[in-house]
């Protein structure tokens, strides 16, 4: 793309080749041609962005969902993590007390998760468990347990609240890299009414649905099983009715096609931890549980565990100096019918 001053100075050439003489730079003829030029110098960068927005590996935001939209594919939404507050009292409740439905609760640094549905702590009881969201999807709602700390306000009665486990299941929108992959494949993968990118991606058009497998005449000749997914890992029973229902109407003739969950291959990690000057182990060791179990999605059906992707996540948390990683000691190969999903996650810190 030419600047500003090579368009100044082509035009400057062309006038002084046409009058005989090279204009003063400081005359009027020159000032105009320097609105002139950056006036041109606009327009091609204005002709670059628009070529960059025709073709999806170059085009963003607003423009990839168009060519997103020309594929039949959407751009995932951010989701909202899921777990559970626990609200109790010093003593055993005289009286029931009740606890509205949308009843906000947040951590210290300001995550606000609300309740999903109406309960009551019984009287005589202590405590109650109570389903809960994070009102804003993003990873930002991944917490670890015993961190919802605050009521605002606090329901009448009610002395304390907490997470007896973490809340996990949170994501942020798709990224314009992430969704122009899935483009791009999409070219790559056409579907013909026949082979299993048709079935997957029929699947993955229904709302929720983040990954699909097909594994053909997997009971036979004439059989087809699709293994799913959501954000949080395993389908929902409405979600797996969803996909049944659309894949029954679109299959092909006299082909038996099943819906579903896939097998959980669960991982479990150990590993040491250094951390950098000026931070806290405990507050690290939060911060690499939220960044595993954000890793740990639906999106990963069908994919093996590299000790080498998990090595990356823990060292890319903030405040991670060094680590080593003790388990798994090697790398998990990955099935189209199962989805890993993290198991228990020891950290110690590196003796110095």
């Amino acid at each position: 793309m030419k600047t500003r001053e090579e368009i100044y100075n082509e035009m400057m050439e062309a006038v002084g080749g046409a009058i005989g003489f090279t204009p003063n730079a400081a005359c009027d003829l020159a000032v105009r041609m320097q609105a002139v030029a950056a006036e041109a110098e606009a327009l091609h960068i204005e002709a670059e962005w628009v070529l960059a927005q025709c073709f999806p590996q170059t085009a963003s935001g607003e423009y990839l969902d168009r060519h997103a939209q020309m594929r039949a594919i959407e751009r995932n939404p951010a989701a909202a993590a899921i777990g559970t507050i626990r609200f109790g009292v010093t003593n055993a409740a005289l009286d029931a007390l009740p606890i509205a439905r949308g009843t906000v609760c947040m951590t210290a640094d300001g995550t606000r998760f609300e309740t999903t549905a109406d309960a009551v702590l019984a009287a005589g009881a202590r405590q109650v468990d109570v389903p809960a969201r994070a009102i804003e999807g993003g990873v930002r709602g991944n917490v670890t347990a015993e961190t919802v700390r605050m009521m605002v306000p606090a329901p009448v009665g009610i002395v304390y609240c907490t997470n007896p486990a973490a809340f996990y299941g949170g994501c942020d929108a798709e990224t314009d890299e992430a969704l122009r992959a899935r483009i791009v494949a999409s070219y790559y993968h056409l579907p013909n009414g026949a082979n299993t990118a048709y079935y997957e991606q029929t699947a993955m058009d229904c709302e929720g649905i983040v990954s699909a497998r097909a594994v053909g005449r997997a009971r036979g000749r004439g059989t087809v099983d699709v293994y799913i997914t959501s954000k949080s890992g395993t389908p929902t029973a409405a979600q797996l009715a969803q996909v049944r229902e659309r894949l029954e109407s679109a299959r092909e003739i006299a082909v038996d096609v099943q819906v579903l969950a896939p097998s959980l291959l669960t991982v479990n990690v150990k590993a040491e931890i250094a951390v950098a000057q000026g931070y806290v182990f405990s507050d690290v060791c939060a911060a690499v549980e939220s960044a595993l179990r954000a890793y740990f999605t639906g999106e990963r059906l069908g994919e093996g565990v590299l000790t080498a992707r998990l090595g990356s996540v823990i060292y890319g948390v903030e405040g991670v100096e060094n680590y080593h990683l003790l388990a798994p000691t090697a790398d998990l190969t990955g099935q189209a019918t199962t989805l890993p999903c993290l198991g228990t996650l020891t950290l110690t810190q590196i003796e110095a």
